[in-house]
């Protein structure tokens, strides 16, 4: 989702909501650059997410199963189906900060 500063509301990435996306966090070891990439679950696989994972990028944890974070241009949040979901990504995000930060190491990201 993206939120909608002139309505103060969170609206749908992409072309149509109703659909389940997969989330993942991509790491290119040669520039050390993380993103992430989300796509529809259905056939023609839209791109609804695509955003830089900056240094000192602040990752918000608003619900258990609702998170957002902010990127230069807009603020992202992600609606998961269930705790564990929304756990895992957290962790892999968090991890990915520390890595950007220098307080971690670079590994294997979901």
């Amino acid at each position: 989702m993206l939120y909608d500063d002139s309505s103060k509301r969170w609206v749908p990435a992409g072309s149509d909501a109703t659909h389940v996306s997969r989330v993942q966090i991509y790491h290119n070891a040669s520039t050390n650059t993380f993103r992430v990439v989300g796509r529809k679950l259905q056939a023609d696989q839209q791109v609804v997410l695509n955003c830089p994972i900056v240094k000192g990028m602040k990752y918000n944890q608003a619900t258990a199963t609702f998170h957002q974070w902010r990127d230069p241009k807009q603020v992202w949040g992600l609606n998961f189906g269930n705790k564990e979901d929304a756990a895992l990504f957290a962790n892999s995000m968090t991890h990915t900060l520390e890595v950007l930060s220098g307080s971690g190491s670079a590994g294997t990201q979901s």
